[in-house]
């Protein structure tokens, strides 16, 4: 390892990308044998008959007038098209889509922080957890969960081209950055609090809150990040080949807010934060969308309830961070947790948030890169429910961009507290490429649990408790393999967990009446109609089943 620190950084940079990419596909190829799963696939592709219409005019229109779960994320409706264009309904296909929008997120990840730092290593290391982290198998592997790698796609896009931007701040390099950020917001809502990170990057690494410089009869205003040893040396050799003094280099003097962020910041960031705004609205507009029929039967949980939960959501991402175990496709909202969970969960969010403000002047990468995880971690931590047809109290994918921020911290904190640089090269080196070589394994071994249905909905199962949505789930997919006797055993568990989930009693009601048990089948589709699910009842009266 020491040898290859030592090669010439062009081949390091070669080295890096090459290994991103292996290491990569060595984890995640296998899910392009896996099929589609029956958890928000169905409606994303497979019994989506406007994506099975291919890329038109009519798929266009839409894509951009459609919402989902409240979602409006008209390119993954067109990422889905020109997936169904290409490969139809072969998963593989799909699949294959998901790992390389991965792989060229996490190219770019590496990109963004070697061109701020310089820091090639730390910079692999922020990268190569990305990829490879197990709670990133869900964003990778569920197809449904397009949004997240094409989201993040467009906001490492993004941040690159902001960072070129900040090198040469003119129009003609400001709007790729903002056009790139209007795909992201157009992939998954999640993403808008970019504007917040960009100012954060501003004041480490790019180092561009402290003063905007500018020379004096230039015409263009130059930042005060990188490259700026390299200006000034320009400007004097300019100067001695002329026999003329340097020109004069000069700070601006304006108005900050809190005494912190300059107001130019601000004004550079407005049409970001406008774009944001927008989308917040566009996404908490209420219209008659799928979702709307869902929450006939489900109710939204009490505020104070998501308020509990959010510290207590936030603390187990970190601990996944770290130790990564018991991860499931859902995870249950608990209405009871129990008020030493939330105190202690507070407790340490605000110790670890002091500590890195103090810090702040001598270690300011723990501040950003702190910031970062709870900034972009804040619009999906539970407090506004944005949908209540599947109430989570967490979820392994929104883990997916906020881990860079802890990566940051790694990759950059840990260094600092070891002083001798020796020691460093000995210790660090071969126990990052431990930590990641078990981190590779255990998502490796993760991405087996999604081959079908029954092995993911089995999993999640063993690993969480009073799991619903798992035991209907499941008892769907064995119903369509036939095995009915399971299915009602699986839909009755949900029942008791949940007495008022209609689709469960929807669920076993047609097991029942596929086995000619009218009785019971139509017992259930009565309940199921009760809790505003009419569906099967309607469809057994038609028959004459249930009279």
């Amino acid at each position: 390892m020491l040898n290859i620190i030592n090669i010439n950084p062009k081949r390091q940079i070669l080295i890096v990308h090459g290994v991103l990419i292996l290491v990569t596909l060595a984890v995640f190829w296998q899910v392009n044998q896996y099929d589609f799963i029956n958890l928000d696939d169905p409606r994303y592709v497979t019994e989506n008959s406007d994506i099975q219409s291919g890329i038109t005019l009519d798929g266009f229109r839409w894509a951009f007038s459609t919402r989902y779960l409240n979602l409006w994320n008209p390119l993954v409706w067109l990422s889905f098209m020109f997936d169904y264009q290409l490969h139809g309904l072969n998963a593989g296909g799909y699949h294959l889509t998901n790992i390389v929008l991965h792989i060229m997120s996490t190219l770019l990840l590496f990109r963004l922080f070697n061109r701020m730092t310089g820091a090639i290593w730390r910079s692999a290391f922020v990268a190569a957890l990305f990829a490879l982290h197990p709670l990133h198998v869900e964003s990778v592997a569920w197809i449904a969960e397009r949004k997240d790698v094409l989201s993040t796609f467009f906001w490492m896009l993004t941040l690159c081209l902001y960072v070129y931007y900040t090198e040469k701040p003119v129009i003609r390099r400001y709007l790729p950055v903002l056009l790139c950020f209007a795909c992201a917001l157009m992939s998954k809502p999640m993403v808008v609090t970019l504007p917040i990170v960009m100012i954060l990057l501003d004041y480490w690494p790019l180092d561009r809150l402290q003063s905007r410089k500018i020379v004096t009869n230039m015409s263009e205003v130059m930042s005060a990040s990188a490259n700026k040893g390299k200006k000034k040396n320009k400007f004097k050799n300019d100067a001695l080949k002329k026999n003329i003094s340097p020109p004069p280099v000069q700070k601006l003097s304006e108005p900050r807010i809190g005494g912190i962020i300059p107001l130019w910041q601000l004004r550079e960031k407005i049409p970001f934060f406008i774009l944001s705004a927008i989308l917040v609205i566009i996404t908490f507009y209420n219209t008659n969308t799928p979702d709307a029929l869902d929450t006939l039967y489900l109710k939204p949980f009490p505020l104070v309830s998501r308020l509990a939960n959010a510290p207590v959501a936030f603390v187990t991402y970190l601990e996944k961070t770290f130790w990564p175990h018991d991860m499931a496709i859902f995870y249950p909202f608990s209405e009871q947790i129990p008020l030493w969970q939330v105190l202690g969960a507070s407790l340490l969010i605000l110790v670890i948030t002091v500590a890195v403000v103090v810090m702040i002047r001598r270690r300011p990468y723990l501040f950003a890169g702190w910031m970062w995880y709870a900034i972009t971690i804040a619009p999906v931590i539970g407090i506004i429910q944005v949908s209540i047809s599947a109430p989570y109290a967490m979820a392994d994918r929104y883990h997916y961009l906020p881990s860079i921020g802890l990566a940051v911290m790694m990759a950059w904190g840990i260094p600092a507290w070891i002083k001798s640089e020796e020691i460093r090269k000995k210790l660090l080196c071969p126990a990052g490429i431990i930590f990641l070589g078990v981190i590779s394994f255990l998502s490796w071994n993760q991405c087996g649990y999604w081959k079908d249905n029954i092995n993911l909905y089995s999993h999640t199962l063993k690993v969480t408790d009073h799991n619903w949505l798992a035991y209907n789930n499941r008892g769907n997919a064995y119903q369509e393999l036939g095995n009915y006797k399971q299915a009602i055993e699986d839909y009755g568990r949900a029942i008791e967990i949940k007495p008022g989930y209609a689709m469960a009693y929807n669920n076993r009601g047609l097991a029942y009446l596929i086995q000619r048990d009218n009785i019971s089948g139509c017992r259930d589709a009565r309940k199921a109609c009760e809790l505003g699910y009419c569906k099967l009842l309607e469809a057994a009266n038609t028959r004459g089943l249930c009279r």
